[in-house]
């Protein structure tokens, strides 16, 4: 008999777009402010080292960087960040510059707008003694609060001690003045959303202690500005309220998920009493990773602007007083956590699977949506952009053969099926997004396209564990971690073969940061992987949390359990098991997972004989800023899938 071919060696198909045109993609719109019919927003410039910029745009929608190199409106607190700047109606804007994480007021130029340019500028904030030992995020506006009767900006500060301790608060600084700063609220571990009442005499902020995550335990306190008086309104251990928004000068807005659901709720501010504005098993709000943005916003005639929905969130129109919900008619199924009003005009970062992510100007009333910008000007063309599915494993309605995972319960992710797949399946690519507690959505991605557009498919993976889908969903990984993420994404290859979509030969995973953890352990774990990629990838738990940065310093205590764990939960101790070629990319300068996880991997998998590729890029952190670094990571990607998939 003759003997039984081989499978056909991949060849990848033309494609018209480049390694350098996903780096250009790279802007990270972001914390969009609205006064009026002028925009304001943050930016990140990859060709010009990563660093980030706020843009203006004017009532006549002329746009302009008010802050040109070197400056760089980043802050560091939590390393995360967030809203790192604040807009001063009359004044300018205020921001956190990173090199040195001091606040500064650029005002605008003499004679001129906001959106014509600023003057140089100059620091409000002391200088530490050490750079970046006092960093300053989550800014907010008040005005006519300062002396005399000037801007007040309300922040949360951090302060890094030479003991190597973190300790932080709520500050005001007067912008205007000679930047007096006063402490008003110190104490609990975190700090976020400090909010004034509208009368001035009260604030309003969330808190949490160690070991607690912003996701798994917050409180909503409240404290009397005139004598120091504090009380919580909401929440405790087994309870995250997020996002505080004063209705008026006694009760407070905030969301919670006391239900198993992130919602949105009313709430007197003394704590005695509390109603569920539109009780729903949907998320209004998502994980509190950086600081400053809030998913809702107060319009004008009293209603609310609100993002709800399962995995993407949709854009609606609340009636607090009835609990009408009416979705609104715009062309972004999808938005950011990240919403702004002023009277009835919204802004907020809306994307979809065939619209880039955009800052959008809504009309709430009349309807209309306008992209003030977007972070991909020009789009290739529509056939080259793959549309994603939702699919849950198990699930009937989605077509999908009975598959369960280890767990028991139905995994969700979003499939991106290849251009043209060959008889017998394509090759694939599981992604498994970072966090943990974070997840992927269905926004239009280049980076997906570059690989769909080649003839490899794409499943991104929200893992057990992953938001958007309920506390008990995000439960599903506690004190799981390394078992229900690894279950999950070993599950999401083998549905694909089931479903006659992949190779069962051709089918990789990649992630980074906690993804990173996941693949590696999932190499190790499973024969079902061609290969592995991983950028910041943890392998250790031990190091990791001698190390890691102070917000994450108690993470494992909820994702892992006890220490005598990590052994048996620890990819490092897996490496041995691990027989696919891996590649590991990693930055050198970042705070969140040292360098040394990825390298102890490599060397491990080395000493063995298994084919592993480590790559360094100096001067970057967690997550790649820098164009020529992107477009470098992602050939260095591209070569590794057509090397393991021929």
């Amino acid at each position: 008999m003759p003997p039984t071919p081989g499978p056909r060696p991949f060849s990848p198909r033309p494609s018209p777009i480049s390694t350098t045109d996903v780096a250009r993609t790279g802007l990270r719109l972001g914390f969009p402010t609205v006064l009026g019919r002028e925009t304001w927003w943050e930016e990140d410039r990859p060709a010009e080292g990563g660093r980030r910029t706020v843009v203006h745009r004017a009532a006549d929608g002329a746009l302009t960087d008010l802050l040109p190199a070197p400056w760089d409106a980043r802050t560091r607190v939590h390393e995360y960040g967030g809203r790192s700047y604040a807009v001063v109606p009359g004044h300018g804007i205020v921001f956190a510059h990173h090199p040195d994480q001091r606040l500064y007021l650029a005002r605008p130029r003499a004679g001129g707008e906001p959106g014509l340019g600023t003057e140089r500028p100059r620091p409000i904030t002391p200088e530490p003694d050490e750079p970046g030992a006092l960093r300053y995020a989550d800014l907010r506006v008040q005005d006519g609060a300062g002396g005399p009767d000037g801007p007040r900006v309300w922040c949360v500060r951090e302060r890094h001690h030479q003991d190597a301790t973190v300790t932080r608060s709520i500050v005001s600084v007067e912008p205007t003045g000679a930047g007096e700063i006063a402490e008003w609220v110190a104490g609990s571990d975190f700090y976020a959303s400090p909010t004034p009442s509208p009368d001035g005499s009260h604030l309003a902020y969330i808190c949490w202690n160690h070991p607690r995550m912003p996701w798994t335990g917050t409180e909503l306190r409240v404290t009397r500005l005139s004598d120091g008086a504090t009380w919580t309104v909401m929440g405790g251990p087994a309870e995250s309220v997020l996002a505080p928004l004063w209705c008026d000068e006694r009760r407070l807005y905030a969301i919670s998920d006391r239900s198993g659901w992130w919602n949105l709720y009313r709430a007197d501010m003394s704590g005695s009493s509390c109603e569920a504005l539109c009780p729903a098993e949907e998320e209004f709000a998502g994980p509190l990773w950086q600081l400053g943005g809030l998913p809702y916003a107060a319009l004008g005639d009293g209603r609310l602007a609100v993002l709800h929905g399962r995995g993407d969130l949709r854009l609606g129109v609340l009636d607090p007083e009835t609990g009408t919900l009416t979705d609104l008619d715009v062309p972004y199924p999808g938005w950011a956590p990240v919403l702004d009003a002023d009277g009835d005009v919204l802004v907020g970062i809306g994307y979809g699977p065939d619209a880039p992510r955009s800052v959008v100007r809504i009309d709430p009333a009349a309807g209309g949506a306008e992209a003030v910008r977007r972070e991909i000007d020009e789009l290739p063309g529509a056939a080259v952009l793959p549309m994603p599915r939702a699919v849950e494993f198990g699930a009937v309605e989605f077509g999908a053969v009975e598959f369960d995972t280890a767990s028991g319960t139905s995994v969700h992710a979003y499939l991106y099926p290849p251009q043209q797949a060959d008889e017998g399946g394509a090759p694939y690519v599981v992604f498994v997004h970072g966090g943990p507690t974070a997840h992927a959505t269905s926004e239009l991605s280049l980076e997906k396209a570059f690989f769909t557009s080649r003839g490899i498919g794409v499943i991104d993976v929200n893992y057990g564990g992953s938001s958007g889908y309920g506390r008990a969903y995000r439960e599903r990984l506690r004190g799981r971690w390394g078992v229900t993420d690894v279950e999950d994404v070993v599950a999401a290859a083998k549905w694909l073969v089931a479903e006659g979509l992949a190779d069962p030969g051709r089918i990789a995973v990649r992630g980074g940061s906690a993804g990173g953890w996941t693949v590696m352990a999932a190499c190790g774990a499973s024969d079902v992987f061609a290969g592995g990629v991983s950028v910041a990838g943890v392998s250790a738990l031990a190091p990791l949390v001698a190390a890691t940065h102070d917000f994450e310093s108690r993470y494992v205590e909820w994702l892992v359990g006890p220490e005598d764990r990590y052994g048996e939960r620890e990819p490092l101790a897996r490496a041995d098991q691990v027989n696919c070629p891996m590649l590991l990319m990693q930055g050198l300068a970042d705070p969140v997972v040292p360098p040394a996880q990825s390298r102890a991997f490599a060397e491990r998998l080395m000493a063995r004989g298994v084919p592993c590729t480590y790559l360094t890029f100096e001067g970057e952190a967690h997550g790649f800023r820098r164009l020529e670094t992107k477009a470098a990571a992602l050939a260095a990607e591209l070569s590794f899938y057509l090397q393991i998939f021929r």
